[in-house]
C-alpha cells in the first residue's frame, strides 16, 4: 500500500510539474501576443491621430484639439488620449483622464526627449492599462507628444481563463492518469507477483512443479521470471543433489560431485581464486545483424574447464576472438559469464591480425599441433611465426601478471600448447605464484619433438611451471623422456619430476573428463531416444533403421575421411544395411585459414558426396554431414538418438566426445566405436576398440555393433558410465587442484 500511495503522490507530482510548466509558458505567450496586438493597434492609430494634431498646435487651435481628442476617446478600449507640449504640459485630454494620470507623464517626457514612441503597461484606477506615446515635430524640432491609453484588463482575464482550464486538464488527466496506472499495476505486477509468490511458496514446500508457473502477461516480469524459473531449477537440482550425496554416502561411496569440488575447492583455497589462461575463450560474442549473440565455441576445453570455473567463481583470461566481443566487456575488457547464470569472469586479450596469424594459425596449429599428433601432416616452423609466438605469450604474461597483482602466492593454470612460454615468463615476475600447465594434446618421443627448432626454449618454458598435467601416462614419459634428451636437468623417475635451475617441476598424468549429473528412469530416457530419433530423421529428412553419430572440430587428427571410408567398405561388406543404416557427422569448421584444413573440408565433401551418390536411393542415403558450430543441447539429441557413435581420432590426447556419448545415454544402450589412439581408450575399454588406420577393421567393428545384443550393450554402457561418473570432470579439477594447494603449503611452510 505504501508503494502505491508513493506511486501515485509522484505521479501527480510529475503531471503538476509539467501542467505548471506548460500553462507557464502558454500564459506568457498569450500575454506577450495579446501585448503586442494592442502595440499595433496603438501604433496605427497614434499615426494617423499625428497628422490631424500637428496642423492644429501649429495654429494654436486647442479647441479643435480638445474636440478630435474628445471623439476619438470614445472608441473601444481605447480609455483616452493626451497631447502634451515639448516641455510635458498637456495640451488636450479625454475628459475624466486628466485627474488619474500623473502630472508631468514620465514616458511622455522620456518620448519628448529622445525623440522615439515609448510603449508599456501602467495601472490606472487600478486597471492595466497600455500607454503609447509617439513623439511629432513641425521641421526638425519636436514639438510635442502624442499619448494613447488602452485598456488591458482583458489580457489578465484571458490568462486568468487559460490557468482555469489548465487546472481542469491537470484534473482530469491526473485521475485518468491514476486509474489506469493502478489498473496496469494491477493487470501486469501485483497479480503476477502474487502468482509467483504462490507458486514458490508451493515450491518451497515441495507441492508445486516448476511448469506450473505461468508466464505473466507482457514482458515486464519476463527477467524476474526467468531468473525465478532458474532459481526454481537449482534448488530442485540442489535438492536431488542433496539426495544423491545422502544415497551415496549411505553407500559409502566417494563419486565427486559439483557439490563435494565446490566445498573442497572452498577448503583447500581458502577463499583464493583460481586464474585459468588459455587461447580459446569459453564465450564468444558475434553480431548477427543488428543483435548480439553469445556462442560457446567448439571443443573440449570449454566443455572440461566451464563447470569448473562455475564452481570457483574466479577469472578466466583468453583470446577474445568474437567480432562482437569489444562490445560487451567494461573498460577493463571483462564481462561476467555465462550470460544467463553469470558466476565467473571472463577477461579478453586483444590480438592484431598478424599476431593471430603468426602466433595460432601459424606457430601453434602449421607447427606444434601436427608436431604432437604425429598424423604424417609435415610441421612447418617459420621464424616470423616464432616471434609472434613469443610476443604473444608476453601480452599474455602482462595480462594475469596485471590480474594477480594484488593475490598472495595465487593459483594460476594455464591451458595447452599455445601457451607453452606462459609459465616461465609469470614465475620470473611473480616467484610465488603456483602454476600448473596441463597440456590437452599428445606429447610425442624426443626424435618428434626434435623437428622443432626451438625445442630448448619450449621446454624451459614450460619447466617455469610447478606442475605439467598430461592426459595420460605415456605421455608423461615422452615428455620427461624429450627434457633428458635436450636439457640439462635432474628427472627424478619415481617422483616424475624434474630438477632445474633449483625449481622443481611435477609431471603427471590428469585424465580429463566431463561432467555426471545421475541419470533420468532409464524407461523415460528410453522412449525419448524414440521421440528423438523420429525427430532427427525428420529433419534430415532421411528414413532408416539405425543411426550412427560423429562429433569433431573439422581436423585432420580426427580420422572422419577415414571413418567414412570404413562406412563405405561396411555397406559393400554388408549390403543388407543400405537403405538401413545412415551415419550423420556434425562437423565443426575449424582453422580455415590453414589451407590443410581448408582442404580437408573439401575432402570430406567430396567423401561424403561419392558415398552417397553410390549408395542413395529414393528416401535413404548414407551419409548426412552437417557442417556448422552446433550447441551442446543440439549435440546431444543426436548423441541420445544414436545407435553407435564413432570416434576415429588417429591421434588424440583425451577426446572428451567419447565420454559425452557415453554420459548422455541415460537409457544404459548404444555402442561406443573409439580409437586405440585416443586417450579415453585406455579408459573407455568396455567400447568397441578400433585402428582407424584399419578401414576393415573399422567396418567390421560397425557391424558388429549394430548386430551386438542388447544385454551386451546395456553392460559395455554401464562399465563405461560408471567409469566416467567415478573418473568425472570434478575429480579430474580436484586432483590437479590438491597438487596445486600442497605445493603452495608446502612452500608456505618451508
Amino acid at each position: 500500500m505504501k508503494i502505491t500511495i508513493r506511486l501515485i503522490v509522484s505521479l501527480v507530482f510529475i503531471i503538476a510539474l509539467v501542467a505548471v510548466g506548460f500553462s507557464s509558458y502558454q500564459v506568457r505567450a498569450e500575454k506577450m501576443r495579446l501585448t503586442a496586438e494592442l502595440e499595433r493597434r496603438a501604433i496605427i492609430l497614434a499615426e494617423s491621430l499625428q497628422e490631424s494634431i500637428i496642423p492644429l498646435i501649429a495654429s494654436n487651435s486647442l479647441s479643435r484639439l480638445n474636440r478630435l481628442v474628445e471623439r476619438f476617446g470614445n472608441r473601444e478600449r481605447l480609455k483616452g488620449v493626451a497631447v502634451y507640449d515639448q516641455q510635458g504640459n498637456i495640451l488636450a485630454v479625454t475628459p475624466g483622464l486628466a485627474s488619474k494620470i500623473p502630472q508631468p507623464l514620465p514616458p511622455a517626457v522620456k518620448s519628448t526627449a529622445e525623440n522615439q514612441p515609448v510603449g508599456s503597461l501602467m495601472r490606472i484606477d487600478d486597471k492595466e492599462t497600455y500607454f503609447y506615446a509617439l513623439p511629432f515635430s513641425e521641421g526638425d524640432k519636436i514639438t510635442g507628444t502624442l499619448v494613447l491609453f488602452h485598456d488591458a484588463s482583458y489580457i489578465g482575464v484571458r490568462l486568468e481563463e487559460i490557468w482555469k482550464h489548465n487546472l481542469l486538464r491537470f484534473l482530469t488527466l491526473s485521475v485518468l492518469i491514476v486509474a489506469i496506472t493502478l489498473l496496469v499495476i494491477r493487470w501486469s505486477i501485483t497479480g503476477p507477483i502474487a502468482q509467483i509468490a504462490t507458486w514458490m511458496r508451493d515450491m518451497r514446500s515441495g507441492k508445486g512443479k516448476i511448469d506450473q508457473l505461468v508466464s505473466p502477461r507482457g514482458d515486464v516480469l519476463a527477467p524476474l521470471i526467468s531468473e525465478v524459473t532458474h532459481l526454481a531449477k537449482s534448488l530442485a537440482m540442489a535438492r536431488a543433489r542433496a539426495e544423491e550425496e545422502a544415497k551415496l554416502r549411505l553407500k559409502a561411496e566417494s563419486v565427486w560431485t559439483a557439490n563435494r569440488l565446490k566445498e573442497y575447492m572452498r577448503a583447500e583455497l581458502e577463499g583464493k581464486k583460481l586464474f585459468l589462461v588459455s587461447n580459446r575463450e569459453p564465450y564468444m560474442h558475434a553480431r548477427e545483424g543488428s543483435n548480439i549473440r553469445c556462442i560457446v565455441p567448439a571443443g573440449g576445453l570449454v566443455t572440461a574447464l566451464d563447470p569448473v570455473m562455475r564452481i570457483c567463481d574466479g577469472m578466466w583470461i583468453a583470446h577474445g576472438s568474437g567480432d562482437a566481443d569489444r562490445e560487451v566487456v567494461d573498460a577493463e575488457d571483462k564481462v561476467r559469464v555465462p550470460p544467463d547464470e553469470p558466476a565467473y569472469t571472463l577477461k579478453r586479450v586483444w590480438l592484431t591480425k598478424e599476431e593471430e596469424d603468426g602466433y595460432y594459425y601459424g606457430f601453434s596449429n602449421e607447427g606444434i599441433w601436427p608436431l604432437c599428433h604425429i598424423t604424417h601432416t609435415r610441421p612447418v616452423f617459420r621464424l616470423e611465426d616464432w616471434v609472434y609466438y613469443q610476443k604473444v605469450n608476453e601480452k599474455f604474461a602482462e595480462a594475469l601478471l596485471k590480474e594477480i597483482s594484488d593475490e598472495e602466492s595465487p593459483l594460476v593454470l594455464i591451458q595447452d600448447y599455445h601457451l607453452a612460454l606462459l609459465p616461465l615468463l609469470v614465475k620470473e615476475k611473480r616467484p610465488d605464484a603456483k602454476v600448473a600447465l596441463f597440456w590437452h594434446i599428445p606429447w610425442p618421443n624426443p626424435e618428434s619433438f626434435g623437428i622443432c627448432p626451438w625445442q630448448q626454449e619450449i621446454l624451459m618454458g614450460m619447466l617455469g611451471a610447478d606442475i605439467i598435467g598430461f592426459h595420460i601416462q605415456f605421455h608423461c614419459n615422452n615428455f620427461l623422456d624429450t627434457v633428458d634428451r635436450f636439457l640439462e636437468s635432474k628427472i627424478d623417475w619415481e617422483q616424475f619430476s624434474v630438477e632445474r635451475g633449483g625449481s622443481i617441476t611435477l609431471v603427471k598424468p590428469f585424465p580429463i573428463s566431463v561432467g555426471f549429473e545421475g541419470g533420468s528412469d532409464k524407461a523415460a530416457a528410453t522412449k525419448e531416444r524414440e521421440s528423438l530419433r523420429d525427430t532427427i530423421l525428420e529433419e534430415i529428412d532421411v528414413r532408416a533403421k539405425y543411426l550412427g553419430v560423429g562429433v569433431d572440430r573439422i581436423d585432420y587428427t580426427k580420422g572422419i575421411p577415414e571413418r567414412f571410408g570404413a562406412i563405405e567398405r561396411f555397406l559393400e561388406k554388408y549390403p543388407e544395411f543400405v537403405g538401413e543404416f545412415t551415419f550423420i557427422e556434425l562437423g565443426a569448421p575449424s582453422r580455415t585459414h590453414i589451407k590443410r584444413y581448408h582442404d580437408l573440408t573439401g575432402e570430406i565433401e567430396a567423401a561424403a558426396d561419392k558415398i552417397n551418390w553410390r549408395f542413395q536411393i529414393k528416401g535413404w542415403k548414407p551419409i548426412v554431414f552437417l557442417k556448422a558450430h552446433h550447441g551442446h543441447e543440439k549435440i546431444n539429441r543426436f548423441y541420445k538418438a544414436a545407435d553407435i557413435c564413432m570416434v576415429t581420432s588417429l591421434h588424440d590426447g583425451m577426446n572428451l566426445v567419447a565420454k559425452e556419448f557415453v554420459v548422455s545415454r541415460n537409457d544404459e544402450d548404444g555402442v561406443l566405436i573409439l580409437s586405440q589412439f585416443a586417450g579415453a581408450s585406455r579408459e573407455l575399454k568396455d567400447a568397441v576398440i578400433v585402428n582407424p588406420y584399419d578401414i576393415e577393421g573399422m567396418a567390421d567393428a560397425i557391424h558388429f555393433s549394430l548386430n551386438m545384443d542388447s544385454k551386451e550393450r546395456t553392460e559395455r554402457m554401464k562399465w563405461m558410465r560408471e567409469v566416467v561418473k567415478e573418473h568425472n570432470i570434478y575429480r579430474w579439477a580436484g586432483d590437479l587442484i590438491a597438487e596445486l594447494a600442497r605445493l603452495r603449503i608446502s612452500s608456505a611452510e618451508n
